[in-house]
C-alpha cells in the first residue's frame, strides 16, 4: 500500500522523536533540514554542528508516515540526503529524500485481527472535519484505528448499532465511516465500540475504554457545517497563463515582445493579453469548460507576475481595469466564471513601499512592511531581507503591520466591485499565516458567501480545509496518484486506487467535490511529456481526472496534446495551430467536458472501488449517486484485457444496463456481470442507462468522433 503524509490525520501522540544527520565532506557555514513536516521553510528547523565541524544534526518529533525532505547548505544549496530511505521525484522533476516513520507502538507489538489486543493512541475520533461531517442532509461519523487490528466497528446510539465501512488506508492508519441518521433537531448522542477477539473497547468523550465509556455529544444549536459553494463540484476549469495565450493586440506589446513560437526562456515575453483571451473565446465554448483560473494579471515587472507592484491595477501589457471588467463580463455572459490567482505572500521589488525601502533605509516608514535582516538594503543575491525561497526579486511582506494588510483585504472588494468574479486562487498559501487567511475568508464570504477560495499547496492541505480557512486546494496528491500509475506505470492498481481514496478520504466530501484536480500546471512539466509524449496515456489521465471526485482543472493547450518539460518549456506559447477536427486528444476533450458538466453522478457522486487487477495492471473504479452510477475502467497494460464486473447503483440495486459515455453504445450485464475488452493503454467510462443518461449520451452526436483513443 502507498503511505500517506499524515499531517491532517493527528492521532493520540504517536509522534516519533527522529533525529537528521548530514555528514558534510567541506566547511559549511549552516545547514538546514526542509520538507513536508515544516512547509519547506529552510529558517524553521537549523541543525547543529558537531565537534567535529563536519556533522550536522538536528532532532525534531515528526507524525507517523511518509515524509518528503533536502538538506540545505549556506541557506541556498538543496541537496538530498545520501543516507535517506529512498529518492523520489515529487512529479515536477525535483528529486527528494524520503523517511517513512512507523509509531514505536507498533514496533512493539503486530497489528493482528482476533488477538485480543488494540493499539488505543491509534483511534481517534475527533468532533470536526473530517471525523464528523454533515454533507447533503447526513451526518458521517469516522473513527481512525491501526491497519488490521480490529475486527469490528460499530458506531452505537442509545436506540440502534451501525457498522462502519473500511474507506481508506495505508501502513499507518485506517479510516472507517458510517452515515448515522439525524434530523438537526434534536441533540445526538453517540459512541463507538470496537470489537477483536474476545474483548469489546468503547471510545467515547473521555477517550478508550474497555467497557464503558461517556457519550460523544452533538448539539443542533452550536453545529455549523461545512459549506463550499456549490457551483465548484458542476465546473470544468481552464487554466490560463496569460502571457501565453494569445497576442491578440500589438498596442500594449512589451518592448522586448518575441514571436509567437519562438524558444521561451524565463525571461522572454509572447505579448498574450486580453484582447488575445477574447480572440479566443469561442474555443473554449467549444470545449466546453465552464470556468477560467487565470494566472496573475496585476501589475508586475516579471512575465509571470508573481512579483505585483499594484494590487489595484491590471498589467498594461495585459490590458486596462476596463477591459478586463469587459472581459470577465463577456465570459460570464457565455457561462464562464472567472477565477484570479493572488499573491498575498511577497511582491516585486518596484512595489512603491519597498523602493522607498531602497531609497530611505533606515528612515523609511514602510521598514516594518517587509522583514529587514540587514542595512544597506540591495537587490541582490543572498538578499538582507527575508524573500521568497530567497528570490531577490520578490520580498516578503510582514502581513500583520496594519496598513499593509488593510491595502491588500481591501483590493479584494475593489476587484469584485469592478470585475466580474468567482473565486480566488493563493498562491503558494501554505507560506501565509493561518490567522491572515481567516480574515480572508471572512472578507471574501462578507461579498459573496458562493466565492470559492482555493490554496496552493502540494501535498495533505487538510489544516487549512475546515472550514475558516479555504474551501478547496490544488489537489497536487490527486496529480501524483495519476502520474505514478498512468503516465510513468510506477504503481499497481491496487497502490493507484488506494492512494486516489487516501486522499480523497482527507477532507469531508463536499470539500474533496471542489478540490481542484489537475495533472499539470504551470509549476509542473507537461503530463503528456511525463509520460513519453504517448497520447494514449495523456487520454487515460485525462478520464481519470474527468471521472474522479473534484473538478478538472486544464492547463491550457493540454487538451491539444501540447508537450512540455520543466519550467520554462512547460510555458510554450498556445499551440493553435494544433486546434483543428482531426485532433483525437481535443475530441476527447469535448466528449469528456459534455460527460462532467452534464452528467449529475460525474459531478457529485460518491467514490468507489470496484476491481484492482495488478497482475493485468487493470484497475475500475466507480461514483455513486442516488440511483445513478458511473464506472471508469483503465487498461495501463500493453496487451489487451477482458475486464469483468459487477455494480451497484447508489440505492444499492444492481446495474444491469450502461451506455458507454464515449461512444454512446448500449451494455448489458450477463448474470449481473459486465464484460469489456480493453485494448492496451485505453480507458472505458460507462453510466447506468436512465433517461437523464440517455439524452446524455444521444448529445454526443454533435461532437467530433473519437477515432484514437477508444477500441473499435
Amino acid at each position: 500500500m502507498m503511505i500517506a503524509t499524515l499531517a491532517a490525520l493527528l492521532i493520540q501522540d504517536l509522534g516519533v522523536d527522529h533525529e537528521f544527520l548530514y555528514r558534510a565532506d567541506r566547511d559549511l557555514k549552516s545547514v538546514a533540514v526542509a520538507g513536508t513536516f515544516n512547509n519547506w521553510d529552510k529558517k524553521a528547523n537549523l541543525m547543529a554542528r558537531g565537534a567535529d565541524g563536519r556533522t550536522w544534526t538536528f532532532k525534531r518529533r515528526l507524525q507517523p508516515g511518509k515524509h518528503q525532505y533536502k538538506f540545505v547548505l549556506d541557506d541556498e544549496n538543496w541537496v538530498t540526503d545520501p543516507k535517506a530511505q529512498k529518492q523520489e521525484d515529487d512529479g515536477n522533476g525535483n528529486i527528494n529524500s524520503i523517511l517513512i516513520l512507523f509509531p514505536s507502538e507498533y514496533l512493539k507489538t503486530p497489528g493482528k485481527k482476533g488477538d485480543g489486543v488494540v493499539t488505543p493512541s491509534a483511534i481517534r475520533h475527533l468532533q470536526s472535519a473530517p471525523d464528523l461531517n454533515f454533507d447533503r442532509g447526513e451526518l458521517t461519523l469516522a473513527i481512525t484505528v491501526r491497519p488490521e487490528d480490529v475486527a469490528k466497528l460499530e458506531v452505537v446510539t442509545p436506540n440502534r448499532r451501525i457498522p462502519l465501512t473500511r474507506t481508506a488506508g495505508d501502513e499507518i492508519l485506517e479510516t472507517w465511516r458510517a452515515k448515522v441518521p439525524w434530523n438537526r433537531r434534536d441533540g445526538l448522542k453517540y459512541r463507538f465500540e470496537l470489537g477483536d477477539g474476545p474483548k469489546t473497547w468503547v471510545l467515547g468523550a473521555n477517550g478508550v475504554r474497555e467497557k464503558e465509556a461517556e457519550w460523544f455529544a452533538l448539539d443542533p444549536k452550536t453545529f455549523k457545517p461545512f459549506e463550499v459553494p456549490k457551483w465548484v463540484e458542476k465546473t470544468v476549469f481552464y487554466q490560463i497563463f496569460p502571457d501565453r495565450f494569445d497576442n491578440g493586440s500589438a498596442a500594449n506589446d512589451p518592448k522586448d515582445v518575441q514571436k509567437w513560437g519562438d524558444e521561451p526562456t524565463y525571461w522572454n515575453r509572447y505579448g498574450g493579453d486580453i484582447a488575445g483571451v477574447e480572440r479566443r473565446m469561442g474555443h473554449l465554448v467549444d470545449l466546453g469548460v465552464n470556468a477560467v483560473y487565470f494566472n496573475p494579471v496585476m501589475k508586475a515587472p516579471a512575465y509571470h507576475r508573481y512579483d505585483p507592484v499594484d494590487f489595484y491595477e491590471i498589467d498594461p501589457e495585459f490590458g486596462t481595469n476596463a477591459e478586463f471588467k469587459k472581459l470577465t463580463a463577456g465570459l460570464e455572459k457565455v457561462g464562464i466564471r472567472t477565477v484570479l490567482d493572488q499573491i498575498f505572500d511577497h511582491v516585486g521589488v518596484t512595489f512603491p513601499p519597498f523602493v522607498d525601502v531602497l531609497k530611505n533605509q533606515q528612515k523609511s516608514k514602510y521598514l516594518d512592511y517587509f522583514f529587514i535582516k540587514s542595512f544597506p538594503v540591495a537587490v541582490k543575491q543572498n538578499p538582507p531581507y527575508e524573500a521568497w525561497w530567497g528570490a531577490e526579486s520578490m520580498p516578503k511582506v510582514n502581513l500583520a503591520q496594519p496598513e499593509l494588510k488593510k491595502y491588500l483585504l481591501d483590493s479584494v472588494n475593489f476587484w469584485h466591485d469592478n470585475a466580474t468574479l468567482a473565486g480566488w486562487r493563493l498562491d503558494v498559501a501554505n507560506e501565509v499565516p493561518d490567522w491572515f487567511w481567516r480574515e480572508f475568508r471572512q472578507r471574501v464570504k462578507g461579498i459573496d458567501p458562493n466565492t470559492w477560495i482555493v490554496g496552493e499547496v502540494w501535498y495533505n492541505a487538510a489544516p487549512w480545509l475546515k472550514g475558516d480557512m479555504w474551501d478547496a486546494s490544488m489537489n497536487y496528491p490527486f496529480r501524483d496518484a495519476v502520474l505514478r500509475f498512468v503516465a510513468e506505470g510506477k504503481t499497481t492498481s491496487t497502490q493507484f486506487l488506494n492512494q486516489l481514496m487516501t486522499v480523497y478520504s482527507w477532507t469531508v466530501p463536499q470539500v474533496s467535490r471542489n478540490q481542484l484536480n489537475l495533472i499539470s500546471s504551470h509549476d509542473t512539466p507537461r503530463f503528456i511529456t511525463l509520460a513519453g509524449n504517448n497520447r494514449k496515456l495523456a487520454a487515460m489521465g485525462a478520464v481519470v481526472q474527468f471521472t474522479w471526485v473534484g473538478a478538472p482543472s486544464v492547463y491550457y493547450g493540454e487538451e491539444i496534446g501540447m508537450e512540455g518539460g520543466a519550467d520554462p518549456q512547460n510555458r510554450r506559447g498556445m499551440r493553435w495551430d494544433m486546434v483543428n477536427p482531426n485532433n483525437g486528444l481535443l475530441n476527447l476533450y469535448r466528449r469528456l467536458t459534455h460527460l462532467r458538466t452534464n452528467a449529475s453522478v460525474l459531478q457529485s457522486g460518491d467514490p468507489g472501488i470496484v476491481l484492482a487487477d495488478d497482475a493485468n495492471r487493470v484497475a475500475v473504479f466507480s461514483r455513486t449517486l442516488g440511483n445513478e452510477v458511473a464506472v471508469t475502467a483503465l487498461n495501463r497494460s500493453d496487451r489487451a484485457q477482458d475486464v469483468k464486473f459487477a455494480v451497484k447503483d447508489g440505492t444499492g440495486k444492481p446495474v444491469t444496463e450502461m451506455l458507454d459515455g464515449i461512444t454512446g453504445n448500449l451494455l448489458r450485464a450477463r448474470d449481473g456481470v459486465f464484460s469489456i475488452r480493453l485494448e492496451p493503454l485505453t480507458s472505458f467510462v460507462a453510466l447506468k442507462r436512465t433517461p437523464e443518461t440517455t439524452t446524455l449520451i444521444k448529445g454526443l452526436a454533435r461532437l467530433p468522433q473519437v477515432k484514437e483513443f477508444v477500441n473499435p
